[in-house]
């Protein structure tokens, strides 16, 4: 009888998906010589620990006020002023969270990270993303922020010390809306960029000035090379955020509710592809994907491949054989989805008379 409620638990996640994009967690590595429990939960200012350095405490209050809505929660992973970032990342890995930033980082420890984020997303299923200054990572999961000079008030910010700022915007912004052009109110001035155009092209996240406000020029990660099965759309913040809820939903049911706890038969496969459509049909609903373009489905030919590395035959197999057959604990699912974007460019074409 668990099988109705994994649908229920499907729709739920659907329906809350832009609720929960609207107030995500960043992740702050900061140097201090204080002790304290690893990580440092915060909510809101208030239950910022006063035995931090008022740099960390001006870094966690930067983090904390998010964009579209006030950062869910920052944590804060301590390690000494002569420590490193990578001693951060065995803690990091056993904690949920969205985006990461690190103020202080070191040139040397910018690569080491980003092959970090790389890896976790890759091997550990963690779709997590990262703020980074000035780092190359042609990567969707690490953003290259490479405004300088950024002026708030009598304090003007090099880029890394902002990037907790950025972590915190793009963590709260809906996944029906993107960042692009999101203002900074605060910001009074930046360094000018010769050619926007092109270091948007370049997978650079920079800050515009239009005269009048200082906001975020395209929403872009640091992707760059694109490959068969990685497009150009998959250099947009939105676009990325969107698949990873999507992946992270569906694989954290089918491990919290299938693995070990149902028969892999025919009809248990179907009940979770069926189960998944609806999910998709519902993130439609809430205008995140194209309506009528995402669906699931029993992978036949990947089916195929396991049958025939078993030494049978599969030339002369029915399709409901192939289908049925028994495929141990394997589960080979396929299926398409099409993100709907944020509204972005306008070609205006005017007729004067």
């Amino acid at each position: 009888m668990g099988l109705p409620e994994i649908n229920i638990t499907f729709k739920s996640l659907a329906k809350s998906a832009i609720t929960r994009s609207s107030r995500g967690t960043v992740a702050l590595i900061l140097k201090d010589t204080g002790i304290f429990n690893i990580p440092i939960k915060i909510t809101d200012v208030t239950k910022i620990p006063v035995g931090l350095n008022d740099n960390n405490k001006e870094q966690i209050k930067l983090a904390l006020k998010g964009g579209y809505n006030a950062t869910k929660e920052v944590l804060v992973f301590i390690v000494g002023l002569e420590g490193k970032a990578e001693d951060s990342f065995t803690p990091l890995l056993n904690y949920k969270w969205d985006y990461l930033a690190i103020p202080e980082i070191e040139n040397l420890d910018k690569d080491t990270v980003a092959t970090f984020i790389k890896s976790i997303r890759e091997n550990k299923h963690k779709k997590v993303k990262v703020v980074l200054p000035n780092c190359k990572g042609d990567n969707q999961g690490i953003i290259n922020f490479t405004a300088d000079e950024i002026k708030v008030g009598d304090k003007t910010y090099e880029t890394a010390q902002y990037c907790g700022r950025i972590a915190g915007i793009l963590a709260t912004t809906p996944l029906n809306i993107s960042a692009t052009y999101f203002v900074l109110p605060e910001v009074e001035s930046i360094k000018a960029i010769e050619d926007e155009n092109k270091a948007i092209d370049n997978g650079e996240l920079i800050l515009i000035n239009d005269g009048e406000k200082v906001k975020i020029g395209r929403a872009v990660n640091s992707l760059t090379t694109l490959k068969d099965d990685i497009s150009e759309e998959w250099k947009k913040i939105k676009i990325v955020d969107t698949m990873d809820l999507i992946y992270t939903d569906i694989r954290k049911t089918f491990e919290d509710d299938y693995i070990g706890k149902v028969a892999n038969d025919l009809d248990n496969k179907m009940v979770f592809i069926t189960t998944v459509n609806s999910y998709l049909k519902s993130l439609e609903q809430e205008n995140l994907l194209n309506a009528g373009k995402n669906y699931t489905h029993l992978d036949m030919e990947t089916q195929k491949l396991y049958i025939g590395s078993k030494g049978i035959d599969i030339e002369n197999m029915k399709e409901d054989e192939i289908k049925e057959y028994n495929t141990g604990s394997k589960f080979f699912l396929g299926g398409k989805i099409s993100i709907l974007d944020a509204m972005e460019d306008l070609d205006f074409g005017m007729e004067v008379e």
